[in-house]
């Protein structure tokens, strides 16, 4: 609704310049979006396993499904969206023969129609979302992804234009294409108990999946966000189930630190008795540490 309503206020504001309104009728207009539940559920999201369950049968479908894994991967491992990963050219890819690879993405295609484009194409380029025109994006990519497009280059080489993606007649991937392929890939490697859920059910989860484990794996909430091309904002509004696992998994390591000061052994408390945050550097210059300009360093107490 949000949408629309900026689309129609957009509209009515190019009829006040050209002068068939005196004033746009949408101003002043009040109006609340309701409230939705727009998070993300754990229960559509897939884990690595089944991720690989789900490219390995893409690939193995007959047709454009070989040709396809290496675009459900870009989504997943990478947390690509379809428009970027259908415009993603090799010049745009590092892909070494070993370790990390590097992504920079600047702009993805998107389908809008022959009526609303200039050339009379139903497709046209775009930046990064809500990025200039020249932004950036680089987004690092495991070993797993960087072999996957090597083999992928190998196998289909690329496009005229540089794209590594591209359908039967050469030009982009149409939403039709991957999204029926993507439902027979999860028919074919989910059982069915994992098929009648929403697990996985379009090729976005793919997406959300991808930076949900990110978050899981205790990444800083800021790098996703940047990797992803977010704000961290709307990162935290749609993750906020998998940011609490982090959120978990750092109290747990900040409980461990602490349970290990608790319990000092003799040494330590004859060492740091009467430290506290007020007079700790004056004790423990005593004790035998150097303070520098720049910190404290500990050193050996001096030989007797």
């Amino acid at each position: 609704m949000k949408r629309k309503e900026a689309v129609v206020n957009e509209f009515f504001g190019v009829a006040v310049e050209r002068g068939y309104f005196n004033q746009n009728p949408l101003t002043g207009l009040r109006w609340s979006a309701p409230e939705v539940a727009d998070d993300v559920a754990p229960d559509c999201v897939p884990n690595p396993a089944q991720v690989a369950r789900l490219l390995a049968a893409a690939r193995a479908l007959p047709g454009r499904g070989p040709h396809l894994k290496a675009f459900f991967g870009c989504m997943y491992y990478a947390a690509m969206r379809p428009a970027e990963v259908i415009q993603l050219p090799k010049s745009q890819c590092r892909l070494p023969t070993s370790g990390w690879g590097l992504l920079n993405l600047k702009g993805g295609v998107v389908t809008a129609g022959k009526r609303w484009i200039d050339g009379g194409d139903i497709y046209e380029i775009h930046s990064l979302k809500r990025r200039a025109v020249k932004a950036k994006r680089p987004v690092p990519i495991p070993p797993v992804l960087v072999r996957m497009l090597r083999e992928h280059i190998e196998r289909f080489g690329v496009a005229p234009d540089g794209r590594l993606l591209r359908n039967a007649a050469g030009t982009y991937v149409g939403a039709a294409a991957y999204g029926n392929t993507w439902g027979r890939a999860r028919e074919a490697a989910f059982a069915f108990d994992e098929y009648a859920l929403a697990l996985a059910k379009r090729p976005c989860d793919l997406r959300h999946a991808g930076i949900s484990f990110w978050l899981a794996s205790g990444v800083d909430p800021a790098e996703c966000a940047r990797r992803a091309g977010q704000s961290i904002q709307v990162l935290i509004r749609f993750y906020a189930k998998f940011l609490t696992e982090a959120r978990n998994h750092a109290n747990s390591l900040i409980e461990e630190s602490m349970r290990r000061w608790e319990v000092p052994t003799d040494d330590e408390e004859a060492a740091f008795a009467g430290v506290w945050p007020g007079n700790a550097t004056e004790q423990l210059v005593r004790g035998g540490t150097l303070v520098g300009d720049m910190g404290i360093g500990y050193a050996s107490p001096p030989a007797a």
